[in-house]
């Protein structure tokens, strides 16, 4: 048998605080709803193109996801990490059921 651990850890509102590392890459840390803490490393120019997204999108949301890694004091390492995101789109209104009942009478 061959098994896995990947984490996705998703979150909103703002960009986690990232300080930079060796290698071209940004260091990142992430508190759940448990204080458990996930510290992830980034490429750099990953990083980049998220905080550009950050400010052109109107709503976002993000993910930081990879293999689950050594625990740490307080939590867990995310190795191979990447992080995406992705704009929230406003929702289309639903048309309300009555006026889609009389057009299809009207044909």
């Amino acid at each position: 048998m061959q098994v896995k651990s990947e984490v996705t850890i998703k979150f909103s509102g703002e960009l986690p605080t990232a300080t930079p590392a060796a290698n071209k890459k940004v260091e990142v840390s992430l508190t759940d709803q448990n204080e458990v803490v996930f510290t992830a490393l980034i490429n750099a120019k990953s990083w980049r193109k998220a905080e550009t997204n950050a400010n052109e999108f109107a709503d976002w949301a993000g993910v930081i996801s990879g293999k689950l890694g050594q625990r740490t004091e307080n939590g867990f390492e995310i190795i191979e990490a990447g992080i995406q995101l992705f704009e929230k789109k406003p929702k289309e209104p639903k048309p309300e059921e009555g006026a889609a009942v009389a057009e299809a009478g009207a044909s």
